[in-house]
C-alpha cells in the first residue's frame, strides 16, 4: 500500500481555542528533470524565528531549501532505478520546469547526473516505506529500511533506491550557517 500524505494543520483562535484550520491531502510536486520522483510541500517558516500564537501564519513551502534559522517539512517518494526512464525533452526546458516548481533544488544537485549535493541545512529524516541507500561522498553506502532515521549535518550526499518498489522519505530541514 503506497502513503498518501494529508495534512492536518492547528490553529487558536482569537479566544485561544485550539482549532484545526485545515486537513486534507497534499499533491505531489513532479519535475521532469527528476522523473520517477514526487516531492509532498508540507510546511515550513521563514528564516529567522518562527511564531506561534493567534496570528495566522502560512507556511514558505519555497525556495525548496530554508534559509538560516528556517525550516521545511516535506515528503519525498523515489522510484526505483531499475525503473526510473532518463529524463526526456529539452534540457533548457526541463531546468526551467524545475526552477519553477522547485526553486533552489538545482542549485544544489552536481552536474552530470549523480545526484550528489551538499546543502546549508541540518535534515531530520526518517525511511517511511520501501528502501533506500544514502550515499556519501566517500562511496560508501548505508541501506535505509522503514524506522531507520537520519541527521544529516550539511554532508556531501545523493539517494538511491535499489529496490523494487516506491521508496518515502520524510525530511525536516533546518536552515544552517556552514562554520569556516
Amino acid at each position: 500500500m503506497t502513503i498518501q500524505p494529508r495534512l492536518v494543520v492547528t490553529g487558536r483562535r482569537p479566544d485561544d481555542t485550539s482549532v484545526v484550520l485545515s486537513d486534507g491531502p497534499v499533491e505531489p510536486i513532479t519535475a521532469g528533470a527528476i522523473p520517477g520522483s514526487e516531492f509532498y510541500l508540507l510546511w515550513g517558516t521563514d528564516d529567522g524565528h518562527p511564531t506561534v500564537g493567534n496570528k495566522p501564519t502560512e507556511p514558505k513551502i519555497l525556495p525548496f531549501f530554508a534559509g538560516l534559522g528556517g525550516t521545511r517539512f516535506l515528503l519525498a517518494r523515489y522510484a526505483p532505478e531499475s525503473r526510473t526512464p532518463e529524463p526526456a525533452g529539452d534540457p533548457a526546458r526541463l531546468a526551467d520546469e524545475m526552477a519553477e516548481k522547485l526553486p533552489g533544488l538545482a542549485d544544489v544537485l552536481e552536474p552530470g547526473g549523480s545526484g550528489m549535493h551538499t546543502t546549508d541545512t541540518l535534515d531530520y529524516a526518517i525511511c517511511l516505506e520501501g528502501e533506500l541507500h544514502l550515499e556519501l561522498d566517500d562511496g560508501a553506502e548505508v541501506r535505509l529500511t522503514p524506522g531507520t532515521c537520519v541527521v544529516q549535518q550539511g554532508t556531501r550526499h545523493t539517494w538511491h533506491n535499489r529496490g523494487d518498489t516506491p521508496a518515502l522519505m520524510c525530511f525536516v530541514g533546518i536552515g544552517a550557517a556552514r562554520d569556516a
